[in-house]
């Protein structure tokens, strides 16, 4: 009985095996029809490679593309494998230039042109000792210097025809890395083929797919643009002008330059009353923040900022903040580190105020973020020295342009986390609560912006710290805070002063960040 149920068992096991095989060449032959329908040219020869780079678990598969390792990038170009196609250009460059330099290069050239300066001036020197010793006079110390002069031409001679002899060695290590290259080019050809063939299958549309004798044109006049002129920008010794420096004239600079102040200029005093009105409403904001933090007695702010981090992060977070305020405070750095939090609260609560509505907005409508990307790019990526010209037009110098710089780099970050924060609220709950009855303000207050809140918090946060990173920027344009102290201390090389100052504006970042995420990890555990 236990035998003929083994039997059937293996019978069962055996038709299931069948039953696989015949699954697992079916997938092979709609397989091959794919990989057929994508390389175009050639298929049988790909169909073999591909199975067996699919078939390969472990290491690299290896292949030999013999068209690719024969024409090179020119390969990848008419394939549309791009990426390969610009590394092994490179490559090859680095190769041909060795093999030029072996060739036709002028190696030793330029030490052979010193020698012969050398010699001239030795033979001057010499002419000059001749004639003062037929004079009557002494011509010792120019025949010294020509002598000297002399030596130093044989050295230089010495060293070109050293050069000169290497050109061998050089050749032939050009062309023994060129046909390397090529070796890999043949080996790594298949292999990213196949990535490439994969991505197809993917995105047929967006992954280029068979030969296009018009990517191998194009390829072949990049190659044609590239690689000869840079091969004979590093192999002939004396290089036209034109090909180390653009032919730019000062008049286009000038002109422009000119063009760009009055332009700025003219919008500054057309606008004046809506920078003024600007101006006025950051300086408001900052003076409620210095007033509350400056004005109030030292003692009360310290307990105060102590008691704020025992609750938010817990004792070992108030205990380094006691001992950060006290380092502050004992060095005499009290007043302008809370004028520096002071510069940081006003930019971190215009950044708050405007920047989430503004990312509740465009997690909302993917157009508007569409449109605003582009600016919030620029925003984070443009040098803040950039854009301290046109705020200095626009705002003149001080604390309040100060913040609005800070503004410019810092409310970004919390504009993109409250958007992601928003659209990465399920659809499922909102249409639950507006299958509750819920209208959409009370969706966005009791459903999204809960939801989204630990994105937004982090936003937040970062907006904080890259508003304290702008403090020794701000103080270019005349902000105060720490950051003067660390300006005061690069313009007179004070390297302590310097180094106090800067472990202040660290024990306030440190303070203000372990405090913010203290409060988020405890809203998070509450959750």
């Amino acid at each position: 009985m236990t035998d003929q149920v083994m039997k059937n068992d293996l019978s069962d096991l055996d038709a299931s095996k069948a039953s696989a095989v015949a699954d697992v060449q079916v997938d092979r032959a709609a397989l091959d029809q794919s990989i057929a329908a994508f390389v175009e040219r050639n298929p049988s020869y790909y169909q073999r490679i591909f199975h067996k780079i699919h078939d390969t678990t472990s290491g690299i598969p290896l292949t030999f593309n013999a068209g690719a390792a024969l024409l090179g990038p020119l390969w990848a170009a008419a394939r549309g494998v791009w990426g390969m196609f610009w590394g092994f250009l490179i490559l090859e460059i680095i190769a041909w230039v060795q093999i030029g330099r072996g060739t036709w290069g002028e190696l030793g050239a330029a030490d052979l042109q010193q020698a012969i300066r050398q010699e001239t001036r030795a033979q001057e020197f010499l002419d000059r000792a001749a004639a003062a010793i037929a004079q009557g006079e002494d011509g010792s110390r120019f025949e010294t210097l020509g002598t000297n002069l002399m030596r130093a031409a044989e050295r230089s001679r010495d060293t070109a025809e050293a050069a000169a002899a290497d050109a061998v060695m050089i050749l032939i290590s050009g062309i023994v890395l060129l046909v390397l290259i090529r070796v890999v080019q043949g080996v790594w050809s298949n292999i990213a083929y196949e990535k490439q063939y994969s991505a197809w299958r993917v995105t047929p549309d967006r992954v280029p797919s068979g030969v296009s004798m018009l990517s191998a044109g194009f390829g072949t006049l990049l190659l044609i643009a590239v690689m000869p002129l840079t091969v004979y920008r590093f192999t002939v010794e004396n290089v036209p002008d034109f090909l180390l420096a653009f032919p730019a004239t000062p008049e286009h600079y000038t002109g422009t330059a000119r063009w760009l102040e009055g332009q700025i200029d003219a919008a500054a005093t057309a606008g004046s009353g809506t920078f003024d009105g600007i101006v006025l409403a950051v300086r408001t904001v900052l003076d409620t923040v210095s007033l509350a933090l400056m004005g109030t007695p030292w003692p009360v702010v310290m307990i105060v900022i102590c008691v704020i981090a025992w609750r938010s992060a817990g004792p070992r977070v108030a205990i380094f903040t006691a001992a950060a305020l006290a380092y502050i405070a004992f060095l005499g750095y009290w007043e302008i580190a809370m004028e520096t939090v002071a510069l940081v609260g006003a930019a971190v609560v215009l950044c708050v105020v405007v920047g989430i509505p503004l990312g509740i907005w465009f997690g909302k409508s993917l157009r508007a973020y569409k449109f605003a990307e582009p600016v919030l790019d620029l925003m984070q990526t443009l040098p803040a020295f950039v854009y301290l010209i046109p705020i200095i037009a626009f705002f003149g110098t001080g604390n309040p342009p100060g913040i609005l710089a800070t503004i410019i780099f810092g409310m970004p970050p919390v504009i993109r986390l409250t958007a992601l924060g928003i659209r990465g609220v399920p659809d499922s709950i909102k249409e639950a609560a507006s299958a509750f009855g819920a209208s959409r303000r009370q969706i966005l207050r009791d459903v999204e912006i809960p939801l989204a809140l630990p994105s937004i918090m982090t936003g937040v946060n970062q907006t904080i710290l890259m508003c304290l990173s702008m403090v020794v920027i701000i103080s270019l344009i005349g902000g105060g805070g720490l950051g003067q102290v660390i300006l005061e201390a690069l313009q007179f090389a004070a390297k302590g002063p310097g180094l106090l100052g800067g472990f202040a504006i660290l024990f306030v970042a440190m303070v203000i960040d372990r405090i913010v995420q203290g409060a988020f990890r405890r809203a998070d555990l509450k959750t």
